[in-house]
């Protein structure tokens, strides 16, 4: 399962480091900035948008059927996008890819929530969200040793022989589990979660592409996408026959869990993937060399996850939680003293230390939601959670975006007045745009290397501190209504009770 998952992340992870290069016109597709967005975007618009459907189809037809079918159709859409031919072609592979990956991804978690007794489970869970660790750890690095011997399509062949490999596994040591209650599929209201999904998703999207909420583009399909899954909520209820029994959200181990998840992913996401910026546009690292400095955090998560269940064990989970999300929060603020000549070893510091709380919130907030729910539940639990995490880092995104680039426009209207309107617009946009009109004025733009530089900074504290307000947030929920080390935990109801159990 830790080898199925490794293709799915690595493959981001490494993708990152790579579109400079696709961007190139000679060496890659000549993909435009819009081009380059969506190449990202289409992968997570269908990942996101599909990832609750998966759990579903893998509880009722079997979840090693799925994993298989999801892995064979990543790898192919791997070969196409490695041999695109330009960006167009490109962005529909990797909303293939996305295909592929929504059904491994819930697979993996349930077939694991099936495999393992519930004394074993939380020990299981923290392995395996150690090799989310592993991935973000080797991806980076992996993708600049492709670029620097071979061309860009490497970055997504590398998927194949693992692939290759994973199938092979599958087939041997996996065992084929399902739902045994043979009840009808509920296809309105795995259609009403796609639609409403990939609505919302596709909002946060564009929110983050034109740094603003108050564009129709971002407000109609954001609230259009809420205003159905609305709908699916009130189907749910009444369905006899319903794909997830919204009245699990009573269960207050389950929501406070899924609410934790989505909180802490929402604060480090949106914090986090400003600091590739910072550590190649501002201290001036290559791909490789950034790539190698978020192996702290990688290190800390591979380290900790595993060892989480025994810090439940001992400390009960509500505790472990709390604590972690406040840790999250500390190191989070701690980026509002990084400068633009900090030391690289505080920032070393803060992404271990960041790493290590991840570590303690992940794998007990994922086994408290796979334990409230009945095994046979396992896909649909696990595409929840791992929804829940992909619709909270894009607004992370989307949303300390636009506060990092309005502050950013604001603190550059000054140093770039002197410039012509036209150039004056484009250089404001962000520090990759002013560096690009400081390098073509020559001498003349080399005053605005320094201000931009210190704007972004400035920009990012903001973000920084958004970040450790919403993840002190997420510390007072699991604080108030996660049950503690002594309470009764709720019995996960069974298939055929009508009613599941409330704590």
């Amino acid at each position: 399962m830790v080898f199925s998952l490794l293709a799915i992340v690595l493959d981001n992870t490494i993708l990152n480091v790579a579109l400079k290069v696709i961007s190139d016109p000679v060496a890659g597709l000549g993909a435009t900035q819009s081009q380059l967005e969506w190449a990202i975007n289409s992968y997570t618009l269908v990942f996101a948008g599909l990832l609750f459907t998966f759990g579903v189809l893998g509880d009722r037809f079997g979840r090693k059927r799925m994993l298989q079918v999801g892995m064979v159709l990543f790898g192919l859409a791997s070969l196409a996008s490695a041999y695109s031919q330009d960006p167009t072609q490109l962005i529909f592979a990797r909303a293939a890819m996305g295909l592929g990956g929504a059904a491994v991804m819930p697979a993996t978690l349930a077939i694991i929530s099936n495999v393992f007794a519930p004394q074993e489970r939380g020990k299981a869970i923290g392995i395996w969200a150690g090799g989310v660790g592993l991935a973000i750890a080797i991806g980076p690095i992996t993708g600049g040793l492709l670029l620097e011997h071979f061309w860009w399509g490497s970055v997504f062949l590398v998927n194949v022989p693992v692939v290759l490999i994973s199938t092979v596994l599958i087939a041997l040591l996996v065992p084929e589990s399902r739902n045994p209650d043979k009840a009808q599929l509920d296809p309105v209201g795995v259609l009403l979660s796609i639609i409403g999904l990939v609505g919302i998703v596709y909002g946060i999207i564009k929110g983050g592409e034109l740094g603003t909420i108050t564009h129709p583009e971002v407000w109609l399909p954001g609230l259009g996408g809420v205003a159905v899954l609305a709908a699916f909520v009130w189907h749910e209820r009444r369905t006899a026959h319903p794909a997830f029994d919204v009245r699990y959200f009573g269960i207050a181990r389950f929501s406070t869990a899924v609410a934790s998840v989505g909180l802490v992913f929402f604060a480090m996401m949106g914090v986090m993937f400003f600091l590739a910026f910072y550590l190649q546009i501002v201290k001036g690292y290559t791909p490789l060399q950034a790539g190698a400095l978020v192996l702290p955090f990688a290190a800390a998560q591979l380290i900790f996850s595993p060892l989480s269940a025994q810090m439940v064990r001992r400390f009960g989970g509500k505790a472990v939680a709390t604590v972690s999300l406040v840790v999250v929060a500390a190191t989070l603020a701690g980026y509002y003293l990084i400068e633009v000549d900090t030391p690289i070893w505080a920032f070393e510091l803060l992404g271990f230390v960041q790493g290590a709380a991840m570590a303690n919130i992940n794998p007990p907030a994922t086994e408290a939601v796979m334990s409230s729910l009945p095994r046979e539940k396992a896909g649909v639990g696990s595409a929840m959670t791992n929804t829940v995490r992909q619709v909270g880092g894009a607004l992370g995104v989307a949303i300390m975006g636009s506060l990092l680039s309005a502050s950013y426009r604001d603190n550059m209207a000054g140093p770039l007045s002197s410039l012509p309107e036209n150039v004056r617009h484009t250089a404001g946009e962000s520090i990759t745009a002013t560096l690009g009109v400081a390098q073509a004025l020559g001498p003349k733009g080399a005053a605005l290397i320094a201000p931009a530089k210190q704007a972004f900074m400035d920009g990012m504290h903001v973000t920084a501190l958004c970040g450790a307000a919403v993840a002190l947030f997420g510390a007072a929920v699991v604080a108030k209504w996660l049950p503690g080390k002594n309470a009764v935990a709720a019995q996960a109801p069974r298939p055929e009770s009508k009613e599941p159990a409330v704590v």
